[in-house]
This record gives C-alpha cells, sequence and structure tokens, in this order.
C-alpha cells in the first residue's frame, strides 16, 4: 500500500514538474510584461490582443507561428537529448549552420532524383553536417578531458564563419546574385507545402516524427535508457556496465544530427538557398525551449509552439499596438530566469534532503554503535 502511495505521489510530482511549473513560469512572464506595457505607456488590451491575433488570429497567422516553432522543435531537441545523456549542448547554432550548408550542396549539387529521395538526402546531409560537429565536441571531452561547452562555443564560431566564407565574394559555393548566398536548390528538393498558400511547409512534419522517434528511442530502448542513466549518474552507470564516455560521444552526435537536419529543413522548406548569417539564434533559443520544456521531447513541441507564437505575434504587436517588438525577448528571457531559479531551487532542496538524511543515517549508527557498546 505505501508502495503504491508511493508511486502516485511520485507520478504527480513528475506531472507537476513538466507541465504545472513551465505553465506557472509563463503567467508570471506574462504578468511582468503587463508591467511593463502599462510602465511605458501602451495600452495593454490592445498589445496582448494584437500578440495572440497576429499568431493564432487566422491560418495565415498561425502556419506562421508553426512555421517559426520549426526550426526552434529542432535545436530543442539537440539541446534536450544531450542534456538527458549528461552533456550540455551549447553548439546547435553551429550545428544548425553545418546542417544548412550541407543541406543547401545536396539540394543543388545532386540531380535527376524523384523528390522523395532527393529530400531524404537532403536531411541526411543536414544531419551529417550537424553530427560530426557534435561528435568532435564530445571525442575531444572522452579522449582529451575538453568540457564540451568550451568546444560547442569554438565550433559554433568555426561553423558560421567557414559558411559565410563559403558564400563570400568568390567563395566556393557562391551563387553568382549580388547576395552571400549559394545557388537555389533543385525543385525536387524542396519541402512540400502542407497549407497552401501559406508557407507551412513539411518541415513541421518531419519535426514531429523526429519528436515522437526521439521519445521512443530514449524512453523505449536499451540505448535510450543507457543515456538516461549516465545522464543521472555517470559514476553510478559505469559500475553497473555503462561506458558513459562511448556514450557520450553518441548522445552529441545525435544532437548534433537533429540540429543539422533542423537547418537542411530550414534550407529545403523555406530559403531554398544557403544565406550567410541566415539564422536568428535558432540554437541559442533552443535551449530555452528545451528547459521550458524539462527536456522532454514531447513537451517541446508545445514549448516552441509557444517560442514561434512570441516571435510571429511580435511583430503584429509592433504594428497595431505600437508595443516595441523587442518586449517578447523581454517575456522569453523571463521565462527562462524563472525556469533557472525553479531549477536552482529544486537542486538546493535535494542538497538539503539529502544532508538531514545522512545526518539521521550517521545519529541512527552511532545509536546503534552506543548500544552495541
Amino acid at each position: 500500500m505505501e508502495k503504491r502511495e508511493t508511486s502516485k505521489s511520485e507520478m504527480w510530482g513528475k506531472l507537476l514538474d513538466r507541465f504545472v511549473n513551465p505553465i506557472i513560469s509563463i503567467i508570471f512572464a506574462l504578468a511582468f510584461g503587463a508591467v511593463l506595457i502599462v510602465v511605458i505607456g501602451n495600452d495593454l488590451g490592445a498589445a496582448y490582443s494584437a500578440l495572440i491575433l497576429g499568431a493564432f488570429g487566422n491560418l495565415t497567422a498561425f502556419s506562421e507561428t508553426l512555421l517559426a516553432a520549426t526550426p526552434l522543435m529542432f535545436t530543442a531537441m539537440a539541446f534536450s537529448v544531450a542534456y538527458r545523456g549528461g552533456m550540455f549542448n551549447i553548439g546547435a547554432e553551429g550545428q544548425f549552420y553545418a546542417g544548412a550548408i550541407m543541406g543547401a550542396w545536396a539540394g543543388n549539387a545532386i540531380t535527376g532524383l524523384p523528390p522523395a529521395l532527393h529530400i531524404s538526402l537532403v536531411v541526411l546531409a543536414g544531419a551529417t553536417g550537424g553530427a560530426l560537429l557534435g561528435f568532435i565536441a564530445a571525442y575531444l571531452k572522452a579522449r582529451r578531458g575538453v568540457h564540451e561547452v568550451i568546444t560547442c562555443i569554438m565550433l559554433n564560431y568555426i561553423a558560421i564563419n567557414v559558411t559565410n566564407y563559403l558564400v563570400s565574394t568568390n567563395g566556393p559555393l557562391r551563387g553568382g546574385s549580388t547576395l552571400p548566398a549559394t545557388q537555389m536548390i533543385q525543385e525536387t528538393a524542396k519541402l512540400p507545402n502542407l497549407l497552401p498558400p501559406t508557407r507551412l511547409t513539411g518541415g513541421f512534419m518531419i519535426a514531429i516524427v523526429c519528436a515522437a522517434v526521439l521519445y521512443i528511442f530514449l524512453w523505449k530502448t536499451r540505448v535510450g535508457y543507457k543515456i538516461r542513466a549516465v545522464g543521472l549518474n555517470p559514476i553510478a552507470a559505469e559500475y553497473g556496465g555503462i561506458k558513459s564516455l562511448k556514450y557520450a560521444i553518441i548522445t552529441m552526435a545525435l544532437a548534433g544530427a537533429l540540429a543539422g537536419i533542423g537547418g537542411a529543413v530550414e534550407i529545403s522548406g523555406v530559403l531554398n538557398r544557403f544565406y550567410g548569417n541566415f539564422s536568428s539564434g535558432y540554437g541559442f533559443d533552443g535551449i530555452a525551449v528545451g528547459m521550458l520544456a524539462n527536456n522532454h521531447p514531447i513537451g517541446l513541441l508545445l514549448s516552441a509552439l509557444l517560442f514561434g507564437a512570441l516571435k510571429t505575434g511580435a511583430t503584429a504587436m509592433q504594428i497595431q499596438a505600437g508595443t516595441n517588438a523587442e518586449l517578447v525577448k523581454v517575456l522569453q528571457a523571463f521565462i527562462i530566469f524563472l525556469i533557472a531559479c525553479k531549477w536552482t531551487l529544486s537542486k538546493f532542496i535535494e542538497r538539503v534532503q539529502e544532508k538531514r538524511q545522512a545526518g539521521k543515517q550517521n545519529h541512527f549508527n552511532k545509536a546503534k554503535e552506543r548500544e552495541e557498546a
């Protein structure tokens, strides 16, 4: 009976952690934003009404929200799977760029293929480019002890600057136009449109499929269990026969592949060519999306939808209500701040409880020793 009650309490605790706490953080962030809007003298009702209608007001607005959420889904998955494996992947931005340039190359250089096969090769090329950067970061940590955060930051700069060079003046992949971009990809490499005449493409469905597959992989397979075990406690995992360094490399390569797919999908579905500095910071925003979703593959879909809605609605809020669109970035930052505070507080409480439990155990051992004496 006690075990059953304990399992129920743990279940409700996990539910609270995954859904209720993020919702509370969003509510507090919106309340904080409301105060800012009033302080700067704007109409609160008009601002939030424009924000909501700009993101969900009609089919076009909703499709733009889904379109903005799609790359965030991929970069959030890249952060979340690495975090589950005990790695902090801050390199999703560089992996996103690597996947995009590889996808653009595959989309243009390969010809004569049916659309399904050509699109698959574009996605595979993107995954390869991102996985390579993830592998490098994990390998350096496993073999040389270099922290993955430092390596990922350096790889971000390398990936962004190398891709900029490739499409710069006289760059080897420059498309011949006045823009720093590659040539347009082949028609067979372009993702189909899901909701004509909107811009939403099949990239959104690819993100949904990847999230579902990632959930099955992490929670329903042996490799996924080992990855999560390493993330929870690498020392205990080693004692259990799991090689933590091996699975760290697998985890980061998988994370890089997901970010790379996101870059390839952005090229194949939206831009149809690679542009220098095309990303608005999707890799870094993905960290916030993953944190808000508690790094759960299904939860991050909703989290990405929220951030996509804020991004899409910000333009409407500025045009219709005269409220600066930068306020949305403040809301996003405040959400992250609240999530980080909650995480820090929960870790502090865990440490206090562990010390208290250790003190009780120590007291019990001393009492037992006195009785035996």
